[in-house]
Formats: structure tokens, C-alpha cells, sequence
């Protein structure tokens, strides 16, 4: 379970910032996370409700937006969406593609008191 690790680095980083801005406590954190990572959000709210417990963030609200993982074709240039065990282009049907998004895995919002 990849998702203990990732969302106790995402709480450390929230922690940091409120504390950083003299906060005495975060109510709600916002995480953008790539399809790529494959994370699963009700795993990452439990391990959240877990590891926050005695810190600022405890009782906080975990939210998960998921990136599609999306491709440009090298050969068309067409852009699409990465489909699960079928990696190729739907237009021309090349292998060759750069990934333009579904990789990113951030901190985007942090709301404190």
C-alpha cells in the first residue's frame, strides 16, 4: 500500500506550510494526484485520518483530484488519453507518444486557520 507513504510525505509538506504561515490548524488539504501514481483516494483518507491524529491536520478534510494520464503522439501528434493496458495511439496506432499529463502528484490547497 503505496498510499501511506505518499500521503504521510503530502501531510508533511501541509504541516510545514501551515506552520510556515503561523497557522494553529489546517481544516481542509487539496492534493492533485496523476493516474499514473495509481492511487486510491479512500486509501489515502484512511491513512490521512490515521497518520494526522495529534498533529494540526488532525480532523481535516482530504480531498483527491485525479489527473487522466494523457499522451501526445509522436507520429500524428494526436493527444488522448491513455487507456488501461492498451498504450497506443487510437488514431494511428503508434506506441510512440510523450506523457503530457497523469504524472503529477502535489499539494495544491491548503486551507488553515
Amino acid at each position: 500500500m503505496h498510499e501511506l507513504s505518499i500521503t504521510q510525505n503530502l501531510l508533511d509538506i501541509a504541516l510545514e506550510q501551515a506552520r510556515q504561515h503561523g497557522a494553529t490548524r489546517v481544516s481542509r488539504i487539496r492534493v492533485v494526484a496523476g493516474a499514473m501514481h495509481n492511487l486510491v483516494e479512500d486509501s489515502m483518507c484512511f491513512c490521512f485520518e490515521i497518520l494526522s491524529k495529534g498533529t494540526m491536520a488532525e480532523g481535516a478534510a482530504l480531498a483527491v483530484d485525479i489527473v487522466p494520464a494523457t499522451a501526445s503522439c509522436r507520429a500524428c501528434g494526436r493527444r488522448f488519453e491513455l487507456q488501461l493496458f492498451d498504450w497506443r495511439c487510437p488514431g494511428c496506432e503508434s506506441r510512440e507518444f510523450d506523457l503530457v499529463a497523469g504524472n503529477e502528484l502535489l499539494v495544491s490547497e491548503i486551507e488553515m486557520e
